[in-house]
């Protein structure tokens, strides 16, 4: 028998056992809606009354499991009262579930996060498909909170805290493999297997899994006090409770009521409530939903490319033609030295094994990688992209040739990192063609893509560059093509002020810790070493030319000995085997408010800039690219967000303060006034 709600599906089987099937409606992937919740608690209660031999629940979905809580709903909570009676009464639906007088088994598919995770842990027994494509966490620590479902305590009480709060504080994602190995999962199954496992659980009844004596030993109050004390010392090494309150309240929740008991529920949802209500978790929401809204910049109808041509076997040519066939595409990385081509594919089978687990996997992504000396793959690519020495002339006969070559409806593109389009293009006879698709170093880690578009480039060009980009697994920046374009004209001021503040005796260490202390991933100077000084170099000399900035003189003379920072052994600082070894003890007292201001707000100056000359016309999609771009504080939301946040009025008098002491580099832009006049309702 089966019963059809608008987003549970009920199918009662002849062995007695009820079958929970959540399809949600109008939607491609299943999320703990309130609508969702409030409906799995009528089955639940009527489930209660007669109890079946046993309960399954399951999706409806090919997308997965559950992906968690449905996030959309989070902007509205704002009023911690109003939230906390919201929270209460989802955690009374998961109790519920929890408390059902037969066996309960969640049958998962695909990914299990967050939420859904949570209703799964709910369960007696969790069985899940042995696939790649599915993953198992708690990544609320990501969106400024912890668990609010009861997960805080039902993973401790499953895993022990040790597994339990790494999972937590982390965000970590879990393969079906590695979370049968710490118990998250009891039986990992082939997909045509998985309904007769879950059937089995019911039929068969098992003892629950349990933590051991050594891990239950953990949750005593004493030893809770002492363990508590290292995880905050360990999370502090990233982040400050300042910054990021929301480790440090899952660590206090745990020390104080180990999740025993009704209680540690009660006190997850008192704490979530006050963690939704801050900075942090606000922004972070913000940052989730920006991050999602350049996912759909581009076409869902294009075709997916199927042959990538990448001309320069450099670092980043290589890395680019590396990610792609990670992502399935056939690449040919061509190059005029076989010794480059050679290197690449020796850093390219390192990224293969870091990220296949199998042999067929790393064999599968190795076959899609071929050398090509003679650049003969040209004439088959779908999109071709050129990442050679940044050099006009170079560049412009390259792409001569490429044009002369490549199949006509071929996409042409460039990984310039500051030079215009326009430049680049003189010699083509279809300049419509170029488009930028400009990735960052390195390539496997930062997630940004800008794809930078002249006033020639063809509107239908640029949409299929968006297109490639989400296909490979990037974030797509649409940018205006100006010198620098969006991250680089930001990140140079940074950098440059950074490189003054040392030549006034600020010492290196100082300066970096400022700005890590800010929210900086790294301070300007470590950045600097790291993107290559003679990198920087010649984006200051080309922005230089554009602005009249002239680089720092510092910079110039250590490009001229050859210390180009973290691939040379020597930049700002020394580095062995690419780490850095003169690490200096920094003093613990707060950084002075003009030194944190005179490295960051250079960058919402020019950010303000940026947007006022056009290079990004969205404000929202300015901030994602300055955090996905340079990694910009998430927990501040981007460098328009912190000026916001901060009073837009205030941060130009701020600047105009500056500019009257240190110099007309800190003179407010014009776009200030228009940035202002838009939100004076705001500041009054």
């Amino acid at each position: 028998m089966s019963t059809r709600h608008p987003h549970w599906r009920r199918e009662d089987d002849p062995q007695g056992i009820t079958w929970l099937v959540l399809d949600k409606a109008d939607s491609r992937s299943n999320t703990l809606s309130r609508e969702v919740l409030e409906e799995l608690a009528e089955l639940l209660a009527s489930l209660a009354g007669a109890p079946p031999r046993g309960v399954i629940v399951g999706s409806g979905k090919d997308s997965g499991f559950i992906a968690g809580a449905d996030i959309g709903e989070f902007k509205a909570l704002v009023d911690p009262h109003h939230t906390h009676t919201l929270v209460r009464q989802g955690q009374q639906v998961i109790d519920a579930l929890a408390d059902l007088p037969c066996p309960t088994v969640a049958m998962i598919d695909g990914h299990a996060l967050g939420g859904g995770l949570e209703l799964a842990l709910a369960c007696d027994y969790r069985v899940c498909v042995d696939e790649d494509r599915g993953t198992l966490g708690l990544p609320e620590v990501q969106l400024g909170i912890h668990p609010g479902f009861g997960g805080t305590a039902r993973s401790v009480r499953l895993l022990g805290a040790p597994a339990a709060m790494d999972l937590m504080l982390t965000g970590r994602m879990l393969r079906p493999a590695r979370a049968r190995a710490i118990g998250l999962v009891d039986k990992v199954v082939p997909r045509e297997h998985l309904r007769r496992a879950a059937r089995e659980f019911i039929q068969r009844r098992p003892a629950k899994r349990q933590p051991g004596l050594a891990l239950s030993a953990l949750n005593l109050p004493g030893v809770r006090t002492v363990v508590a004390a290292r995880l905050r010392r360990e999370v502090s090494k990233r982040a400050q409770p300042a910054h990021y309150p929301a480790p440090f309240a899952l660590i206090d929740l745990w020390q104080r009521h180990g999740a025993r008991g009704k209680r540690a529920i009660a006190a997850e949802a008192r704490s979530i409530a006050t963690l939704f209500a801050t900075p942090t978790c606000r922004n972070l929401i913000r940052v989730f939903f920006l991050r999602e809204r350049m996912k759909s910049l581009a076409p869902r109808e294009l075709a997916e490319p199927g042959h990538l041509h990448v001309v320069g076997a450099g670092i980043m040519g290589g890395d680019i033609a590396a990610w792609a066939a990670v992502q399935g595409l056939h690449v040919t990385l061509e190059d005029r030295e076989p010794e480059a081509i050679d290197q690449a594919l020796t850093r390219a089978a390192e990224q293969f094994d870091r990220r296949f687990k199998t042999d067929e996997g790393r064999a599968s992504a190795r076959s899609r990688l071929r050398a090509d000396v003679e650049g003969a793959g040209v004439t088959q690519a779908d999109i071709i992209i050129e990442a050679i020495v940044e050099r006009l002339d170079i560049k412009r006969t390259v792409f001569a040739e490429l044009e002369r070559r490549a199949r006509p409806e071929a996409l042409l593109a460039t990984n310039t990192s500051s030079l215009r389009l326009e430049d680049i293009a003189e010699t083509l006879q279809q300049p419509e063609r170029l488009v930028g698709i400009h990735f960052f170093n390195p390539v496997a880690k930062l997630p940004l893509v800008e794809i930078i578009h002249s006033q020639a480039t063809d509107p239908a060009v640029r949409e299929r560059a968006l297109a490639f980009t989400v296909a490979i697994g990037k974030l797509p920046l649409p940018c205006a093509s100006r010198p620098g374009f969006l991250v680089n004209r930001v990140l140079s001021p940074y950098m440059a002020e950074a490189m003054r503040l040392h030549e006034e005796g600020v010492p290196l260490a100082v300066i970096d810790a400022t700005a890590r202390a800010f929210g900086m991933p790294m301070g300007p100077v470590e950045l600097a070493d790291s993107v290559g000084l003679d990198v920087a170099l010649h984006v200051a000399e080309i922005l230089g030319e554009a602005f009249g900035d002239a680089p720092p003189a510092g910079l110039r003379e250590k490009v001229e000995r050859g210390e180009l920072g973290r691939k040379s052994g020597q930049g700002f600082y020394t580095y062995r085997n690419g780490r850095k070894v003169d690490e200096v003890s920094v003093p613990t007292a707060a950084p002075s408010e003009d030194l944190e201001d005179r490295l960051i707000l250079p960058m919402v100056n020019e950010a303000v800039a940026c947007h006022a000359e056009g290079v990004v016309e969205d404000l929202d999609l300015l901030d994602a690219g300055v955090i996905f771009g340079t990694g910009f504080a998430p927990f501040r939301g981007g460098p328009i967000g912190y000026a916001r946040a901060r009073g837009l009025a205030t941060t130009r008098r701020r600047l105009a303060s500056l500019a009257g002491r240190y110099g007309e580099r800190f003179m407010p832009h014009a776009g200030w006034d228009t940035l202002c006049d838009d939100v004076a309702d705001n500041e009054t």
